[in-house]
């Protein structure tokens, strides 16, 4: 019998997409595996693992707990910590030996006072995301002007943006890149050999002009389709299965309610399927009624509002055969002929898939396999 809720992780789909994605890049163009928010639901430590095996350059995180965990597993490459820094989080910072990221002269002095050894700092640029970063460009060269003083224990090492419309819209990107071009070119004029980046998946796939010295990889890594189509578009393959087991099957007789608030009631007899596995794994409310599970390679339409620890399919009448307790039920990945992709989820709710992964539990096993042999000590 299956566990109640699985994740089952092929780390050599990883790999593979490492190597579809680096293959797009020029010589010398450097790629960082974007592993935050616990790699997008993979496992942050084992995703970096298979990233780094398949030649990844760097890491990237939006957190400092982030990269205090990759360091805790003892990967000592290059990581980024792409997000805010609060004073309380800036002695463990330091401690990782990360990269920040800056745009302000309060941040670079809150840096000063605590450094004790060089610290290598990104200055980002503000180039339409609209969040973190500067807008004025001036703000921005001064700030790395004072990363150059003499006294200063912090390393000028890069240039950074963030494009908001890579995956919808190249036309505000292209407009993006026009805007950090020049940023980029003052950059390198006040210290040769930073490293500048602006890429992010949808942007690595779609436009080489947006690569400049490294691109920043994370839901393609684990191949989803970054324009929330089908990853196969790009050479990319998913790394992620969701699965549960049927618990319970029992009929339905015209009339009776399943589920909270009695969101379904049968039209007519039917057999009714009991899957362990809810929101609180990651399988969206917002999917009640509008989703489906795939089980012994037939698709099963939910019914019922989807509860914390449990959903239900109709089977239909009469009951299938192959549909019995103990059978697994896929929520995500393929049985048989049939395949129920995270950008599908995606789409059933007006979201990306990278929602739908991230929204997968802890408390959701996770098994790591390297097409289909188990590797040994990752399991989470």
């Amino acid at each position: 019998m299956s566990l109640r809720a699985l994740a089952r992780i092929n780390l050599a789909a990883i790999e593979r997409n490492v190597t579809v994605l680096r293959a797009l890049l020029a010589p010398g163009t450097r790629f960082c595996a974007v592993v935050k928010a616990n790699a997008s639901g993979h496992g942050a430590v084992p995703a970096a693992r298979a990233a780094l095996a398949a030649g990844a350059d760097s890491l990237a995180v939006a957190t400092v707990l982030e990269a205090a965990e990759l360091r805790s597993a003892g990967l000592s490459v290059p990581v980024l910590i792409m997000g805010a820094v609060s004073a309380e989080e800036l002695p463990l910072a330091l401690e990782t030996r990360a990269a920040l990221v800056t745009w302000s002269d309060d941040f670079v002095d809150s840096v000063s006072r605590v450094a004790t050894q060089p610290v290598d700092v990104h200055v980002k640029l503000d180039t339409g995301m609209g969040r973190l970063g500067t807008r004025r460009v001036a703000e921005a060269l001064a700030v790395a002007d004072r990363l150059l003083a003499p006294d200063s224990p912090l390393r000028l090492a890069g240039a950074m943006t963030h494009l908001a419309t890579a995956d919808d819209d190249p036309e505000f990107m292209r407009a993006q890149l026009e805007v950090f071009a020049p940023f980029v070119t003052e950059m390198r004029r006040r210290q040769a050999g930073i490293v500048a980046h602006a890429a992010n998946s949808a942007a690595t796939v779609s436009e080489p002009a947006s690569h400049y010295d490294m691109v920043r990889c994370g839901i393609a890594l684990h191949g989803c389709d970054p324009m929330n189509a089908a990853p196969e578009h790009y050479g990319l393959e998913p790394a992620l299965e969701l699965s549960s087991y049927v618990a319970a099957v029992k009929p339905a007789a015209a009339g009776e309610s399943v589920g909270y608030g009695r969101r379904f009631v049968a039209d007519a007899d039917t057999w009714v399927a009991t899957v362990p596995i809810g929101y609180a794994d990651g399988i969206r409310r917002a999917l009640t009624d509008n989703c489906d599970v795939l089980i012994a390679g037939q698709r099963f339409p939910l019914i019922g509002t989807v509860s914390m620890d449990n959903v239900t399919a109709d089977l239909g009448s009469p009951l299938p055969a192959d549909v019995v307790p103990g059978a697994t039920a896929t929520l995500i990945g393929r049985d048989g002929d049939e395949r129920q992709t995270v950008e599908d989820l995606a789409r059933r709710i007006d979201s990306i898939p990278h929602e739908v992964l991230c929204g997968i539990s802890a408390r959701v096993v996770r098994r790591y396999h390297r097409d289909g042999e188990p590797v040994a000590g990752e399991e989470t």
